[in-house]
């Protein structure tokens, strides 16, 4: 039987990289994204997940924090939607991260380095459709770097072109990409055989732990549900956006093609995201250009039910 549970959301990323019990998966992990760099050998977690609730009782879902061997402060997460405002959001972690454990009367040079890996199961850029990015602070027109101190990897999912029969010749981190993409449609047997190294056994053991586990697997069901209604309001924004922006347009005379087509262009990304959420094949951008905007309106309101989105 499938594992069953989705390491993408949240709950069960944080059991799988901010688990005190289970470091190793973590190391390996982030081996995988800092290739090039001082190899991680042990790690801390200064927030691990201990069930701190909130004052409404929901347990508080923290990112993963970890500190290596060297001192370099590592923020790890996972975000299933693109929110606004994303890419300044990490530069404002990252800086935080930075400068937040410099305790007072210290010297510049005891600042550690902050290094911060958000996990998108969509993608931030879409061109260049690259898996992998890592952002630093470089000179714009020379190869100069002025410090690797502050970093921001972005692993962007839905450029994973990895599949079963090509795992072979994966690299690491495309391994683990693909481990999150899939685990919950195998069984441990399965990952076993088609992800050799003993890191992802381990992972995907601790996924199955939290599928046999009551209070575990409450708590992961709660926040796959707060995730699906976050997805919900946002697909509803867009469309409240979408509907108003028509309006104003056809009020001001607009030609109605122009507010069609921008209609059409609104409706094909948000299938592409519903796609992406149901692990479905992406269609490409011509299959749904080729479609009427009522045809779109259709497989966008059938994905919506699959995903117990309902009508908002």
């Amino acid at each position: 039987m499938p594992i069953g549970i989705n390491p993408l959301v949240d709950y069960a990323f944080k059991m799988l990289f901010g688990n005190e019990l289970h470091k190793p998966v973590t190391i390996h992990f982030l081996n995988s994204v800092l290739v090039g760099q001082t190899p991680i050998v042990s790690i801390s977690f200064p927030n691990p997940i201990r069930g701190k609730q909130t004052a409404d009782g929901k347990l508080l879902i923290l990112d993963v924090l970890a500190v290596d061997q060297l001192g370099r402060q590592i923020n790890i997460e996972v975000q299933i939607s693109l929110h606004a405002g994303m890419a300044k959001r990490m530069i404002f972690y990252a800086a935080d991260t930075y400068v937040r454990p410099l305790p007072e009367g210290q010297n510049y040079n005891a600042l550690q380095p902050s290094i911060n890996i958000c996990v998108l199961a969509g993608s931030l850029f879409r061109h260049p459709a690259k898996l992998h990015l890592d952002f630093r602070l470089r000179e714009k027109s020379l190869p100069l770097t002025l410090t690797d101190d502050l970093q921001i990897h972005f692993l962007q999912l839905s450029h994973l072109e990895i599949t079963a029969d090509t795992l072979d010749n994966a690299t690491p981190v495309e391994r683990w990409c693909w481990f999150l993409c899939h685990a919950d449609e195998l069984t441990t047997d399965q990952v076993a055989q088609l992800l050799p190294d003993q890191e992802f056994a381990e992972a995907a053991g601790v996924l199955e732990m939290i599928a046999r586990t009551p209070d575990q697997l409450r708590e992961y069901n709660a926040r796959l549900k707060a995730q699906r209604d976050e997805e919900a309001r946002l697909l509803y924004a867009q469309q409240q956006g979408i509907e108003i922006g028509e309006a104003r347009g056809e009020a001001r005379g607009e030609a109605r093609g122009e507010a069609r087509g921008i209609r059409k262009g609104q409706l094909c990304g948000q299938i592409m995201l519903l796609q992406q959420l149901l692990k479905q094949p992406v269609s490409a951008d011509d299959q749904l250009a080729a479609c009427s905007i009522e045809q779109l309106q259709q497989l966008y309101t059938e994905l919506r039910q699959r995903l117990n989105l309902g009508d908002t």
